[in-house]
């Protein structure tokens, strides 16, 4: 699918489409309400190599402090295997805590893409988080409704 507006699109070169559809791609990225990060697959680390604006305030982690660390050091308290499980397993979607550089708790939907090169190789991977805070606040105020209520 391109970007670019498609009345030109057979006169533009190939080159012009994809540096177009490049810029467009970022920028939804860089808007994007939910925090996104990337991470660079061929690097055995898995580095972060993109962080949006959603990321950088939810996290309280700048970009420039993001890129070239690995994920576990940044928000899960430097369990980097936890990364690496996750990356290896089949499953898209997992709930887990994050911490932010302030240290506070983050309760988050974490759904996780491959991204494939043309032979097939995951080149990177994109990590989508989506904040649980209130629904784990409601639940753990819920469960001590019940406890003040079995002892009654």
């Amino acid at each position: 699918m391109s970007f670019v507006n498609s009345g030109r699109r057979g006169d533009a070169p190939a080159l012009t489409r994809l540096l177009g559809d490049a810029a467009m791609a970022r920028a939804a990225l860089g808007a994007c309400g939910f925090p996104i990060a990337i991470l660079d697959a061929s690097a055995p680390a898995r580095p972060v190599s993109y962080v949006n604006a959603a990321f950088e305030a939810y996290f309280c982690c700048r970009a420039d402090e993001a890129r070239g660390r690995a994920l576990g050091a940044l928000i899960l308290r430097g369990d980097e295997a936890l990364v690496h499980r996750m990356l290896a397993e089949s499953n898209p979607r997992r709930v887990l805590k994050a911490w932010s550089k302030d240290g506070s708790v983050r309760h988050v939907d974490l759904s996780l893409t491959p991204l494939r090169s043309s032979d097939g190789r995951i080149t990177h991977w994109v990590l989508a988080f989506s904040d649980r805070s209130e629904l784990e606040r409601l639940r753990a105020e819920l469960d001590s409704l019940r406890t003040l209520a079995a002892a009654a």
